[in-house]
């Protein structure tokens, strides 16, 4: 897939079809993963770049900032590079404008394409506790099964609190343990009593279970869909 560089407005030649070229392209590969019902890590990019033009736009002194400078000189007495802003050209900051100008729109369409269909899976996803719940959430295991696959895939998630000055998030790591097959008989808590012998560390786990309607991409769609899942439920108990 087309990459697109986190300083992409500012970095090389500044030119507004040039730019626009590679945002197409770029654009272009998301919507063929959209296509496929891959939403990471291009969603996750679009919300990146999208705020990031929003910010370029609103702070102009971030354009200035982006930019390299060029080093006038050197002030003998005070020892210190003395530096010449490159960004007092009205047309380069002109075509910067135009080139903003042009890209909010056309990512902020594809960013909508992408949370739809985000929407559209999350409603096809369920998120089911296995067994008694214990006290503690922030760890444990979840299954993803989907449809006509015999095999379900298990997973450890830890949940993370983040704290900043001004707010407070969380995170969450998984790591893939096992792959069990399905069958007659093979239920949810089987499972999960066999991750608890095979796991000893995690006597009494919290576990869950996602079930897809439909068969989602494992990586790119249905374990990013299924964090976001998990993270909502521990936040809420």
């Amino acid at each position: 897939m087309e990459k697109l560089r986190q300083d992409w407005v500012t970095d090389g030649l500044i030119d507004a079809e040039y730019k626009r070229y590679i945002l197409l392209a770029y654009l272009k590969s998301v919507r063929n993963a959209f296509g496929q019902t891959e939403l990471y890590p291009s969603l996750g990019e679009l919300v990146f770049h999208y705020n990031n033009l929003l910010q370029i736009k609103k702070n102009k002194s971030l354009l200035s900032d982006q930019f390299p400078n060029e080093m006038a000189g050197i002030d003998r007495k005070r020892l210190e590079l003395i530096y010449k802003e490159m960004v007092k050209d009205d047309d380069v900051m002109k075509e910067l404008g135009d080139i903003i100008e042009y890209s909010l729109p056309q990512v902020k369409s594809v960013l909508e394409e992408g949370k739809e269909i985000y929407d559209f899976v999350e409603s096809n996803c369920e998120l089911l506790p296995v067994g008694l719940m214990p006290l503690y959430v922030d760890e444990g295991y979840f299954f993803i099964a989907v449809p006509q696959k015999r095999e379900t895939d298990i997973f450890r998630y830890q949940v993370t609190l983040f704290e900043q000055p001004q707010e407070s998030y969380r995170g969450i790591h998984v790591q893939r343990v096992d792959q069990m097959k399905k069958g007659i008989g093979v239920t949810y808590e089987g499972l999960k009593r066999k991750l608890i012998k095979k796991f000893r560390d995690l006597p009494n786990p919290a576990t869950f279970a996602v079930e897809s309607q439909f068969a989602f991409p494992l990586n790119a769609t249905l374990i990013p869909v299924a964090k976001r899942l998990l993270v909502r439920y521990v936040s809420s108990t």
